[in-house]
């Protein structure tokens, strides 16, 4: 079984800067481990960065989203944490500059997967967008999202994405 963990967007914006939110950080511990047990397992790790430039104002979600984040190059733009202490060479990193990532689409096709688990920031949006692009790319691959291991500044977005995406046949485990 060819497994891979995808770890998005868990980066300092989301957790405690410009969008941070109360949750966030208390997800560090929980996602390192599970960064580690992959890595043991010898299974790989993607890590999805949010990037923009500072033509945000001026993109359609700039317009809005008013609030500037994720700028490449920026302490904001770092992956936060153990989370980001974790990360190695061989991981794979995609910078992308809209919630879903085509870019995953393609390496998710490139090597099928056959198990595919999202954990990371923000549930109702990167999340569930790029969840349900792996699960297009990969129709037949088992699709998890670890619900302890991913989080929304509103509990009601949350538990309405965990909602959606098992309706589209994505496994939600660890769910309260």
């Amino acid at each position: 079984m060819k497994k891979l963990l995808v770890v998005v967007d868990f980066q300092r914006d989301f957790v405690d800067g410009s969008l941070g939110f109360p949750q966030a950080p208390t997800l560090d511990a929980v996602i390192a481990e599970k960064i580690a047990a992959y890595r043991l397992a010898g299974d790989d790790i993607l890590f999805t960065l949010d990037t923009h430039g500072q033509d945000y104002p001026h993109t359609q979600e700039g317009r809005n989203l008013p609030v500037a984040h994720c700028t490449k190059g920026t302490p904001g733009w770092e992956l936060y944490g153990a989370v980001g202490q974790s990360v190695s060479a061989k991981d794979t990193r995609i910078e992308k500059p809209a919630f879903g990532s085509m870019e995953l689409a393609r390496h998710l096709e490139l090597l099928q997967y056959t198990s595919v688990e999202f954990v990371g920031l923000v549930t109702n949006i990167c999340v569930l967008a790029n969840a349900v692009i792996a699960k297009a790319a990969l129709p037949e691959a088992v699709i998890t999202v670890d619900a302890a291991a991913v989080a929304s500044y509103d509990e009601r977005l949350h538990n309405a994405a965990l909602d959606v995406m098992e309706a589209l046949q994505i496994e939600v485990q660890n769910r309260r």
